[in-house]
C-alpha cells in the first residue's frame, strides 16, 4: 500500500519541506563522538520500504553504524526509494541533489540509493549524474557493509541482484522512529502478479514466504517489549504460503493469522496488502473469530470497470469484485474496507470512469489511496499500451474520485457517532498534548481527552464517539 503522506519529524525546515513524501529515521541530534560512525536514512513509498529501512538499520548496526536524524553529521546518507509513481522519483532526485551539497560541505560522506528505484536507474545515478556511491536493491541489503567499505576506498558499490530465497527472516529489525506501540513484520517478499501498471515484480522479484515460526517469534518478542499491535506486510499477503521443510506441511495466510493472534489476546494484528483474487473465506473467518485480528481490509480495486481491469491484468471483473465485497460484509458486517484507485488509466473513457465512481459508492470504502495514472518504464503497460488520457482529464477525474471518497468517508465516520469502541492509544494527538490519539479495530483514528495520570501509549481503553470528520473520530473516555 503506497503511503502518499507519511509524517516528517524533527527536521530543519531548510533540509526538507514538511510535505515531502519521506520519513527520516534516527536518533535525536547530538554531538558526534570521535571514531563514531553514523548513517542517515530517508524512506519513501510503501510500508514495505519503511520495514526494509529497519532491516538496513540492523545490518548497519552490526557493522558499527548508529542512526542519526542530522544528515550533516552522517558518514553515510541513504535514501530508500519507490518507483510506483513518477512524483516519488522526482522527489528522490531532488533529495539526491541536496545530499550532494552535503558531500561538498562534508568530504568523505557517502550517499547510497536503496530499494525499488535502484535496479532501474543505477547507471543514471552512478555514471550519468554521479550523485551516488552505492546502489543496493531490496534483496542485497546484507551486502551493504561490504559495499560501504568498497566505497570508502573509492569504488562504486552496486548490488541489485534479485533473490529467489532472501526473506531476512533471521534479522531482528531495529525499530527506528517507533512509538513503542505499533510495528511492522514483513512476512513475504516479492510479487507474482503481473499487473500491467506495476513495477514491483521487476524491482522486488518473485514471491517467497518467510518461515512462519520466525514470524511468530518476532511478534512474541515485540509483545514482550511492550508493543501492542503488529502489521503483517507483503505485496500480496493473502498468497503467503510457507512449506515446513521438516514436515512438508504448508502454512496458509489464514493459518499464519491464527498463529500470530495466539501470541496474546492483547496483541492486535493487522495486515496489508490484500489482492482481491487471493483473500479467502478462511482469512475472513479467522478475522471474525479472533477479536484481536482487526476488522479492516485494504482491498485495492484500482478501477471499477471490467475492460480497464482486464487491461490492468487484475484477473477479476467488476462483478467479481462486488461479490467479494459482499462476502466480506456478510461474514463481518463491522469490517471496514479501504482501497487503491487509479484515475485515467490507458484508454479509459468517461463512462468507465463513472463506473469507478459507482464502485466507490457500492463498496462504501472507509478511505482510499487515490492517484492518476503515471506510466512506469519497463512495465507491460508502458510496452503495450498508449498513455493516451490527457493530463488535465486525469487530474479532473482524480479530483472527482477524491471528492466522492471524502464524502463517503465522512458519512462512514458519522455512522460511528454514538458507538463505543475499544481503542489502542498510540500517543499524543498531533494538535494537542491534552488529547490522546488512538485507533480502533477498523483502522480509524480516534481523538479523545486525556484523563490525568490514568493512561499511557499501549493501553486499551473504551471510547464513545460524539463527533466525526471525513478523517477522524472524536470521542470521550468511558470510565471503567
Amino acid at each position: 500500500m503506497y503511503n502518499d503522506n507519511p509524517t516528517i519529524q524533527d527536521l530543519n525546515a531548510k533540509q526538507i519541506d514538511e510535505k515531502k513524501q519521506g520519513e527520516v529515521f534516527g536518533a535525536e541530534f547530538a554531538p558526534k563522538q570521535a571514531g563514531e560512525k553514523r548513517f542517515y536514512i530517508e524512506s519513501y513509498g510503501c510500508q514495505m520500504n519503511f520495514s526494509d529501512s529497519e532491516i538496513v538499520a540492523s545490518i548497519l548496526g552490526e557493522a558499527g553504524y548508529g542512526p542519526t536524524r542530522d544528515m550533516e553529521t552522517a558518514d553515510l546518507i541513504l535514501i530508500n526509494t519507490c518507483s510506483i509513481r513518477e512524483k516519488a522519483e522526482e522527489t528522490v532526485r531532488k533529495r539526491l541533489r541536496v545530499f550532494d551539497k552535503v558531500k561538498e560541505r562534508q568530504p568523505g560522506t557517502m550517499v547510497g540509493v536503496l530499494g525499488c528505484m535502484a535496479e532501474r536507474l543505477k547507471s543514471k545515478f552512478l555514471e550519468e549524474e554521479k550523485l551516488v556511491d552505492i546502489v543496493v536493491g531490496p534483496d542485497a541489503y546484507r551486502d551493504l557493509p561490504a559495499l560501504v567499505a568498497g566505497a570508502e576506498e573509492g569504488e562504486k558499490g552496486v548490488n541489485v541482484f534479485l533473490s529467489r530465497e532472501e526473506t531476512y527472516a533471521d534479522i531482528n529489525p531495529v525499530r527506528l522512529q517507533s512509538n513503542g506501540v505499533t510495528a511492522f513484520i514483513s512476512i513475504m517478499r516479492g510479487c507474482d502478479n503481473m499487473c500491467s501498471f506495476c513495477v514491483v515484480p521487476f524491482t522486488r522479484g518473485r514471491e517467497r514466504s518467510r518461515n512462519a515460526f520466525s514470524i511468530v517469534a518476532e511478534a512474541t518478542d515485540l509483545f514482550d517489549r511492550g508493543f501492542r499491535e503488529v502489521t503483517l506486510l507483503g505485496q500480496n499477503v493473502d498468497s503467503y504460503k510457507w512449506e515446513n521443510p521438516e514436515t512438508g506441511a504448508t502454512v496458509s495466510f489464514a493459518e499464519l493469522l491464527t498463529m500470530v493472534a495466539a501470541v496474546d489476546p492483547d496483541l492486535r494484528i493487522r495486515f496489508s496488502t490484500s489482492h482481491p483474487k487471493d483473500i479467502t473465506d478462511d482469512v475472513l473467518y479467522a478475522m471474525r473469530d479472533h477479536e484481536n485480528i482487526c476488522k479492516y481490509i485494504h482491498l485495492p480495486v484500482q478501477s471499477g470497470n471490467s475492460r480497464i481491469l482486464d487491461l490492468m491484468n487484475r484477473t477479476y471483473t467488476r462483478e467479481w469484485y462486488k461479490d467479494k465485497v459482499d462476502r466480506i460484509y456478510e461474514i463481518m458486517p463491522d469490517c471496514a474496507i479501504s482501497s487503491d484507485i487509479i484515475a485515467g488509466f490507458c484508454t479509459e473513457t468517461e463512462a468507465e470512469h463513472q463506473e469507478t465512481l459507482s464502485m466507490i459508492e457500492y463498496s462504501n470504502y472507509s478511505m482510499s489511496y487515490m492517484f492518476f495514472y503515471s506510466e512506469r518504464p519497463g512495465t507491460p503497460a508502458a510496452r503495450k499500451l498508449e498513455d493516451d488520457v490527457p493530463l488535465e482529464i486525469k487530474k479532473r477525474r482524480l479530483q472527482e474520485i477524491i471528492n466522492l471518497q471524502t464524502e463517503i468517508s465522512r458519512k462512514h465516520n458519522l455512522a460511528d457517532v454514538g458507538k463505543t469502541f475499544k481503542v489502542l492509544i498510540e500517543g499524543d494527538s498531533k494538535k494537542s498534548d491534552q488529547d490522546w490519539k488512538a485507533r480502533n479495530s477498523q483502522n480509524k483514528m480516534v481523538i479523545f481527552p486525556k484523563a490525568a495520570g490514568k493512561h499511557r501509549p499501549g493501553d486499551y481503553v473504551t471510547v464513545t464517539i460524539h463527533d466525526a470528520t471525513s478523517a477522524t473520530l472524536f470521542g470521550k473516555l468511558v470510565e471503567a
